[in-house]
């Protein structure tokens, strides 16, 4: 009789300790579901954006750098960065795609224009505000 409590003693230790561990089943499924799964996801959606990247596309680097994408090769991309300013970065130095472009750019393109036109604006609204100090501070 004492043996056949022991032997009852014994499986009741191993619901024991299976109750314990299943709190630690449940909160590694949880981190699965909540960090894991996403993580990987996302890993999954820029390795696909990383690998359609084109020409013509214009993407910000992990740098901060934007610009526009002149030519591909296997893992290296010629962009654009400033008229005649070029500068090769390998695909993984791309952090995300700003603009696809929908047609095929010519070489003829009007990434130079934009940008100089930009470029005037912003001189012009420079001098507008020297201009401005000037008046301000003659007033005084």
């Amino acid at each position: 009789m004492p043996g056949q409590q022991g032997a009852g003693g014994a499986e009741g230790g191993g619901g024991d300790m299976l109750m314990s561990i299943l709190p630690l089943i449940l909160i590694f499924v949880v981190f699965y579901f909540l960090l894991i799964r996403p993580q990987q996801k996302k890993q999954k959606a820029h390795r696909e954006m990383l690998k359609n990247v084109g020409r013509g596309d214009e993407i910000v680097t992990s740098g901060g750098v934007v610009g526009k994408v002149v030519r591909t090769r296997d893992e290296q991309i010629l962009l654009e960065i400033a008229p005649d300013i070029r500068v090769k970065l390998m695909r993984t130095g791309v952090a995300e795609v700003v603009r696809r472009s929908e047609v095929d750019f010519d070489e003829d393109d009007d990434f130079e224009d934009d940008l100089e036109d930009h470029i005037e604006e912003d001189i012009d609204n420079e001098d507008n505000k020297d201009n401005e100090d000037q008046e301000s501070k003659s007033e005084k």
